[in-house]
Parts: structure tokens; C-alpha cells; sequence
């Protein structure tokens, strides 16, 4: 991809020090785009490792996510492409591949979807890091204690009790430095300034039905009336309930042999593997707002 572009003049000598970036670009569809801002990376030395793009053909905008290893730094990288900046009006961000995220769960009573969150992350496969788990139930303690998590639990029911646990998410975030929020089956509604100050990076998991069950117990709502198709959808959260764009889904066949304690086991199956897969592929930067939809580059 960058043999084809014009080599600077004087390129940057290799350096053994290589760093690999990640690079996401978001502007109004143009030709020209890719030229200007690969031009970029082969001006400071860089390698393209790995490359997706998308024009949206309902809101004519242009999605670019590079993997670029290069011994530039990111201020190197910053000053090559801000002409391609100023000429197509880019909306970016540079980070480095692999970074952990720095993550804040809300939980509720069900452990399942926090223990696997942990748990990958303990094992390497997840780019998170969680500093805090805020619950509004002490279910949860243990859990944390387990994997060695800091653990706060503030009550949701009673005046001013939901407001008090929200300035303590605020909280959280500025304290912690916190750049994605995860409600792994937090069963409390944000407030609509919540939603709008976490807009594009809290991520919300809903078991999904055909048709759609609400209430305390959704697996038994799905036995009684015979449904052949369970799930579980991840989506970013906004005031709209259960409406945010959806970043990854996950639907399964079943049949009137399962009884309701099954598909509540093979629900939330499907709820923790689509939570893992949304959050990863946001942590590494794949995951872009196109309006009410989301580009995910896989």
C-alpha cells in the first residue's frame, strides 16, 4: 500500500525502536483521502500493517483504521498528517496497538458477565484494565475480591440515592482516568445527562428476543410463550432505552425441550460472549459511529 505513494525526499532512517500505532479516521467522503493520510505515515517511515475502510452510503462519511508500525513518535505522526487534517477535516486519534483501556464496570447482582470481563482480562485476551467496580447490590464483592478488584457498593433505591450513584461515577471517571464504561447487567436506567456525558463510550448488554421480553425475569417470559430464537445484543448506551447503536450480536436456536433454567444458562452464555467480543473490539479502536449505526472493523 505505501510503495505506490511518492517516497519523501529525505525519509526517516529505521530505527530499531519500532512502535506500532493505531490510527482511525473519520471525515466527509472525498477523493483523495487515503492518499493524503498513508502519504503521512510514509513521510515519518511508517508501515501500514493493517488496513480497513468504509464509505457509508447513507450519511456519505469515510471510516480508515490503520495499524502502523514506525519508530515516529506520536507527536512525529501528529505534525505529518495535520496537513491532511486541515484539508479534509478529520476527525482522529492515535494510540498505541494493545494499550489496555482503562475501564469502570457497573454491576448489579448477576456475577456472570463480570466474571468473564476478569477473568479475560487475567488471562491476556481482553485490552482492558478495570481500576473500579461500582455496584449498586454487594453481590459482587467477592467477585472483585477474587480477581483483586477494588470494590465500592452504593445503593440505588431511596431519595437522591440514583443521583448520589451517578456524581459517584463522575467521580470515578475523572479519578481513575476512565475511557470506557461497561454496564455488565446493571439493571439501573442512567439519567439522560449520564447518557449524553458517556455518549460513544458506555456499553450496555441486553438479552435479545423474538419478540423482546422486559422485567425481572425475561427467560421465564421466553418459555412460557414458546420462543424459538434467544440472544444477547451489545450497544452503546444512550437516553433512548435499549435503542443505542449496536456494536455485536448473538441469536440461538431453541426448541419447547428447554426448560426456562436452561435458557437462562444458554442466555447468558450468548450475553457474556457478545459483551466480551463489543468490548474488545472497542478497546482496540474498531469500533466507529456512523449516526445510529456503528462501522466495526473485525
Amino acid at each position: 500500500m505505501t510503495s505506490a505513494l511518492p517516497l519523501p525526499q529525505n525519509p526517516p532512517e529505521p530505527s530499531s525502536a519500532q512502535h506500532e500505532y493505531v490510527l482511525t479516521v473519520v471525515c466527509a467522503d472525498a477523493p483523495g483521502i487515503v492518499h493524503a493520510v498513508t502519504g503521512a505515515i510514509v513521510e515519518v517511515g511508517g508501515n501500514i500493517t493493517e488496513s480497513r475502510q468504509f464509505e457509508s452510503g447513507t450519511t456519505h462519511r469515510f471510516y480508515l483504521r490503520l495499524q502502523v508500525s514506525t519508530s515516529a513518535s506520536v507527536e512525529e505522526l501528529e505534525s505529518a498528517l495535520a496537513p491532511a487534517v486541515a484539508r479534509f477535516a478529520l476527525e482522529h486519534r492515535i494510540d498505541v496497538v494493545g494499550r489496555p483501556l482503562r475501564t469502570l464496570i457497573l454491576g448489579s447482582t448477576a456475577k456472570h458477565c463480570v466474571n468473564d470481563l476478569l477473568f479475560q482480562v487475567e488471562a491476556g485476551h481482553l485490552p482492558i484494565e478495570v481500576p473500579l467496580i461500582l455496584a449498586n447490590h454487594p453481590t459482587l464483592e467477592r467477585l472483585a475480591g477474587f480477581h483483586s478488584v477494588p470494590f465500592e457498593h452504593l445503593p440505588t433505591k431511596g431519595e437522591g440515592a440514583k443521583a448520589a450513584f451517578e456524581d459517584r461515577v463522575r467521580a470515578a471517571i475523572a479519578e481513575h482516568d476512565i475511557e470506557l464504561v461497561v454496564l455488565a447487567r446493571y439493571m439501573q436506567i442512567l439519567s439522560p445527562e449520564l447518557c449524553a456525558e458517556l455518549a460513544g463510550r458506555c456499553i450496555n448488554i441486553h438479552h435479545s428476543f423474538l419478540p423482546g421480553f422486559k422485567g425481572a425475569n425475561p427467560y421465564r417470559q421466553a418459555h412460557a410463550r414458546g420462543v424459538k430464537q434467544i440472544g444477547a445484543t451489545a450497544h452503546f448506551v444512550t437516553s433512548d432505552l435499549d435503542e443505542g447503536p449496536i456494536i455485536e450480536q448473538e441469536v440461538l436456536r431453541v426448541d419447547h425441550t428447554r426448560s426456562p433454567q436452561e435458557l437462562m444458562a444458554i442466555g447468558q452464555d450468548a450475553e457474556v460472549r457478545t459483551l466480551r467480543q463489543a468490548v474488545s473490539w472497542f478497546a482496540q479502536s474498531r469500533v466507529l459511529l456512523d449516526g445510529s449505526r456503528t462501522v466495526v472493523f473485525r
